[in-house]
């Protein structure tokens, strides 16, 4: 197999590194860039920052924060209007997973125009589209580094899944003092997620020699410091070693898969308003009891990796302490079940059939070690609820 590697041509890696961003904007030939954000950055003043970098720096920026939580079609429209206002001629993501996505859908849209429906999986994206700059303020979604870009439905409630190059930012800034004050949810939830990319990338059907070696080298930072982070936020080489990590597992996945886990969440997230490292969370150890049997030995290494398991366990038994590794960590992280997080079991139960559809159609089961039926995959919706 030849596995066709994609990353960003540039990257910024360090405590600081924001304070480049000017450098970094100028280099790629731009003038006029357009900082997408949202509300919350706006307001405490670190959108601000980077406003008075880029003016001090000669160039012309402005600055749309119309950003919302799991972006929608329909929350697309103002940035829009903002990227044609300002005659934009490149977008910076900053933020967490949300914003990032945002200012990869508008740097298609304001060259390609039509809807963010005409450019879903399975359709492969090539380009044109404008240059993106992503500046993470999360340890968890990799979007800084991946050529996808989750944006839903407004009309039906789907997350689709968007996906080839034109989604890959340019450059990335990954600066962990931007994660520093993030609250001990928060830094639970990207977390986990930042490891169900890296295990699942590591175990999918498309995996490859590049994406492997990021994988469980992000497993074991992610296995040493979550913990860490979650019970001391001010823990700095803990912050930046997560930080690290998550831009690492978002090169993993991007260039080999998700899965099932994925596959599984974005429907819980767009159908009751779930954050997306979190519905992760609450499906991560039930999908990989399913999975394991299918790829042990792979399992096994990530359990090594994590470091719930030795080279003294073979191959079975490591594959096992990790399904309970995995168990262990959502409850020492305070992960709720669907019930436990408010989700009414009538609403849960009506929904199973859409979510089921929903999860198939975005491809990633399919990139599953074990492939799950509709029968399965409604099986494990079923019995994560409580």
């Amino acid at each position: 197999m030849v596995a066709t590697i994609a990353q960003p041509r540039q990257m910024l890696i360090g405590g600081g590194a924001r304070h480049r961003l000017a450098e970094v904007v100028a280099g790629l030939g731009a003038v006029r860039p357009l900082l997408v954000t949202d509300g919350f950055l706006r307001g405490n003043g670190s959108a601000d920052e980077l406003m008075d970098l880029m003016t001090r720096a000669g160039l012309r920026p402005a600055v749309w924060s119309g950003t919302v939580p799991d972006p929608t079609t329909e929350s697309l429209t103002g940035g829009l209007r903002a990227v044609e206002e300002h005659g934009a001629d490149l977008l910076i993501g900053f933020g967490g997973g949300s914003p990032m996505d945002t200012a990869k859908a508008l740097a298609l849209l304001a060259v390609q125009g039509g809807t963010m429906r005409d450019h879903k999986a399975p359709k492969r994206n090539d380009g044109p589209a404008l240059p993106i700059v992503a500046i993470p303020t999360t340890a968890g979604s990799g979007s800084e580094a991946t050529q996808f870009t989750i944006i839903t439905d407004s009309l039906s409630d789907e997350k689709m899944l968007c996906t080839g190059p034109a989604f890959l930012p340019t450059a990335a800034i990954i600066d962990y003092e931007l994660t520093v004050s993030m609250p001990a949810r928060l830094t639970a939830d990207t977390g986990v997620d930042a490891l169900t990319h890296a295990v699942e990338a590591y175990v999918s059907r498309k995996a490859n020699g590049f994406s492997d070696g990021h994988c469980l080298t992000a497993i074991g930072s992610i296995g040493g410091n979550l913990r860490r982070v979650y019970a001391d936020g001010a823990d700095l080489a803990a912050r930046a070693a997560m930080m690290l990590a998550a831009t690492q597992a978002g090169i993993a996945f991007s260039n080999s898969s998700v899965a099932l886990v994925h596959g599984m969440s974005r429907p819980i997230g767009a159908h009751f308003h779930v954050a997306h490292g979190l519905s992760n969370a609450m499906l991560f150890p039930a999908v990989t009891r399913f999975s394991v049997a299918a790829a042990e030995s792979r399992y096994a290494d990530c359990a090594r990796a994590l470091g719930c398991a030795s080279a003294a366990d073979d191959d079975a038994r490591a594959a096992r302490k990790l399904v309970a590794e995995l168990e262990t960590l959502c409850h020492d992280l305070a992960v709720p079940t669907p019930e436990a997080f408010g989700i009414d079991e009538g609403e849960w139960k009506a929904k199973i059939p859409t979510m089921v559809e929903q999860a198939i159609a975005s491809g990633s089961p399919a990139n599953n070690p074990r492939v799950p039926s509709p029968d399965d995959i409604a099986a494990i919706y079923t019995d994560i609820f409580r």
